[in-house]
């Protein structure tokens, strides 16, 4: 019996959580289902008046700032840094020395490359004056004495020939001195093809000698320059903002020493996705922001557009140059920042809430509240914002649409119209 009262309450139990569930159930729904299907309640909808404002259009991007006339030391040859002179962040004067290198090596080279100039702008000047010396001398003597012969030797020749005539000579005379008379001759050919010879290789001497100086000269100022890279000394004054060595550091030759500018005047360098090139144009606005200064904005203007589309990472960008005034100095050079580009303006335009607008196809569509019911309507747009389209078509000033929140909006819903949180 008692097994059987137990059995009973615990039946009666399961009967009252199960009738009130059901009761907790029909009330949920009487609260519900009117509110969304309209039985009874009209659904609460957010609708929005339309008006007119000052409309931006905007390319947002990322950036990096850049000196405009930057003064980058590097490293003329592989060696040591001896000295450090200047202090990284501080204001530089013109003709300021910022640091040296070790120069024994390029200093000992460049003794010897003199050397080398010396002794190949002697054999320049020998080359000409026609060649060695003591040869042309020597030659000219010869060319002197040869021509003095054959005048000898024809003066006899032409003698002997009248002796012959009155037979006061010999044949055998005559012929003797025709053999000499030949011999000399033979002898100022060879002389004219030795001076011949002569101016030739004087030719090839010269143009040796000419290249030997020119690459003599050539490797002089640029030991020269190299030892004067070796101690950089700022050309303007500016600000040393970038110092990467230390004293007792080796550096690699065309490794960067120092970095020095004038940062009241920079630019930044923005990256602006490829779908959106076609709007730009040179003289646009921009704002410059930095994460690292939070609140802050720098102005500035659009200088160049890009001619063409480069890979930079993932994207396919062109790279905007920007003017910015930063006459405080507080951007840095090599800063990644964020840009905003106003690529078009609109004054006083009817305007709507991206998020009223319906994308449907090539169609733009939004429910405009008529009395107590929504009507789907075609809208043209111009320009957007991030989060206002420009209406060209299809609205007008004081006509309300709604916002899509829970309520799933279609034409003809009948609805209770509720203004902005």
């Amino acid at each position: 019996m008692r097994r059987f009262r137990g059995a009973a309450r615990s039946t009666v139990n399961s009967m009252n959580r199960k009738l009130i569930l059901g009761i907790l159930g029909i009330a949920l729904l009487v609260v519900i289902l009117p509110r969304y299907f309209g039985r009874g309640t009209k659904p609460e909808v957010t609708v929005l008046a339309i008006g007119r404002e000052n409309l931006s259009a905007m390319i947002a991007s990322n950036g990096k700032v850049e000196p405009l006339e930057p003064q980058i030391f590097r490293a003329p040859f592989d060696g040591f840094v001896s000295r450090v002179l200047a202090v990284e962040g501080r204001a530089v004067k013109r003709g300021e020395l910022l640091l040296e290198m070790e120069t024994a090596e390029t200093a000992a080279a460049l003794a010897r490359a003199k050397e080398e100039l010396v002794t190949a702008e002697e054999t320049l000047r020998a080359a000409r004056a026609g060649g060695p010396a003591a040869e042309v001398a020597q030659l000219e003597r010869d060319v002197r004495a040869n021509a003095a012969e054959l005048v000898r030797l024809r003066g006899e020749q032409q003698a002997l020939a009248r002796l012959l005539a009155k037979q006061a000579a010999t044949q055998d005379e005559l012929d003797q001195k025709k053999l000499e008379l030949e011999r000399a001759e033979a002898q100022a050919r060879l002389l004219q093809q030795k001076k011949e010879d002569l101016a030739r290789r004087v030719r090839l001497d010269q143009e040796r000698a000419g290249l030997l100086v020119e690459r003599a000269q050539n490797e002089v100022r640029s030991l020269e320059e190299k030892l004067r890279q070796a101690r950089p000394t700022a050309s303007a004054a500016g600000t040393l903002y970038a110092l990467p060595v230390r004293a007792g550091d080796f550096v690699h030759a065309g490794a960067v020493l120092a970095e020095v500018a004038d940062l009241s005047r920079v630019r930044v360098r923005a990256f602006v996705d490829e779908p959106e090139l076609g709007a730009l144009e040179p003289g646009q606005q921009i704002e410059i922001t930095w994460d690292a200064a939070p609140g802050h904005i720098w102005n500035g203007r659009t200088e160049s557009v890009p001619r063409a589309v480069v890979s930079r990472g993932t994207r396919s960008v062109g790279e905007v140059i920007c003017s910015v005034d930063n006459s405080k100095r507080e951007l840095m050079p090599n800063t990644n920042v964020n840009v905003l580009i106003r690529v078009r303006e609109r004054q006083n335009v009817v305007v709507v809430p991206r998020g009223a607008v319906r994308v449907e196809g090539n169609r733009r569509v939004v429910f405009v509240l008529e009395g107590t019911r929504l009507r789907q309507r075609e809208i043209r747009v111009g320009i957007a914002s991030a989060t206002k389209f420009e209406v060209l078509e299809g609205l007008k000033e004081g006509e309300q649409v709604a916002l899509p929140e829970e309520v799933i909006l279609r034409d003809g819903l009948e609805v209770s119209a509720i203004p902005p949180k």
